[in-house]
């Protein structure tokens, strides 16, 4: 039997197009799914929103218990400034509605920032956080789950000197307002038991072995990943931070074995930059000079750190133009 050659030519180009069709539907839809994990794999410098989070509690030696939050901005350059109100609320189950969180947001992962106080009573009441950031609600909230109790020392077994260490004390003279394009200078009194006691300085030859030790690392390099090569083009309106080799971003540290005395931004319009990051307590005392991005009222932390625990007092600046 012959085959109709009108027919084939018909047929051919109809299962090709059948063909195309469900190869571009398969496409499709695996394309769509890399695009719905997408937000989760790149790094954001702005436009994202803000994660509140309970981090657990801890008992006090009165009865009553500390939670303890903190907060995930999931931006890597962009601070968030939310009032309290209605984007910026913590709900405390019918105790006294003081609202103590932070309102401005420093970018990444900001762990234990504040703690809210409940009576021994408090039972299986919720402290509830809410922000409202780029049109989205989100919530930290926060019970008495007996699995979410905080060891203060991680679980680890602390020593006779861990045990002894008491935080510091600190008090802080300042102006009550500064211009813009003035530094205002902080001066931080603070005392402290000594503990726990500096490690000795690193003799010349320890400094060599380690020095060498960089130059010639013993353990090969990572790998580097490579994406496949159907991997969806990453937007060029979503650049990109990457500070350290493994691509996160590289917060600073106080230096080791010092007692310092640092400032952030609690409360305020913009952000500040310190001269010194950590100023080193000299004499009881250390001095930062301190420049702020914004006019306006903000509300400092300060934080004395002696190497294991830390105290933390607030100051308010008015920031004239």
């Amino acid at each position: 039997m012959s085959r109709n050659p009108i027919a084939t030519r018909h047929v051919f180009p109809a299962l090709t197009a059948a063909l195309m069709l469900a190869f571009c539907a398969g496409f499709t839809l695996q394309a769509a799914a890399q695009i719905e994990q997408l937000p989760y794999q790149l790094r954001y410098h702005s436009g994202q929103t803000i994660q509140p989070i309970f981090q657990g509690w801890s008992r006090n030696d009165d009865g009553s218990f500390d939670m303890h939050f903190g907060y995930l901005n999931r931006n890597y350059i962009e601070e968030l400034n939310v009032p309290i109100g209605a984007d910026n609320f913590i709900d405390m189950a019918g105790l006294d509605q003081i609202q103590r969180q932070p309102t401005y947001f420093h970018p990444r992962s900001n762990r234990d920032i504040f703690t809210v106080t409940v009576p021994a009573d408090f039972g299986d009441r919720e402290i509830v956080w809410s922000l409202n950031t780029q049109g989205k609600s989100l919530q930290a909230i926060g019970w008495l789950q007996s699995e979410w109790e905080i060891d203060e020392y991680g679980g680890r077994e602390p020593d006779a000197e861990t045990l002894a260490n008491q935080p510091p004390e600190i008090t802080v003279s300042t102006a009550s307002s500064v211009t813009l394009l003035a530094a205002l200078r902080l001066t931080a009194m603070v005392t402290d038991d000594g503990l726990p006691k500096p490690e000795p300085e690193p003799t010349e030859e320890e400094r060599r072995q380690k020095e060498a030790a960089v130059l010639r690392p013993t353990q090969a390099r990572p790998p580097m990943l490579t994406p496949p090569e159907d991997a969806l083009e990453i937007p060029v309106n979503v650049p990109q931070l990457t500070l350290s080799v493994r691509g996160n971003r590289i917060s600073a540290r106080p230096p080791s074995g010092k007692l310092t005395v640092s400032y952030m931004v609690w409360r305020g319009p913009g952000n500040i930059t310190t001269d010194p990051q950590f100023a080193e307590v000299e004499n009881n005392s250390a001095t930062t000079y301190i420049s702020f991005s914004k006019p306006g009222e903000y509300e400092l932390q300060v934080r004395a750190y002696d190497g294991g625990k830390s105290s933390y007092e607030f100051v308010t600046v008015n920031v004239r133009k």
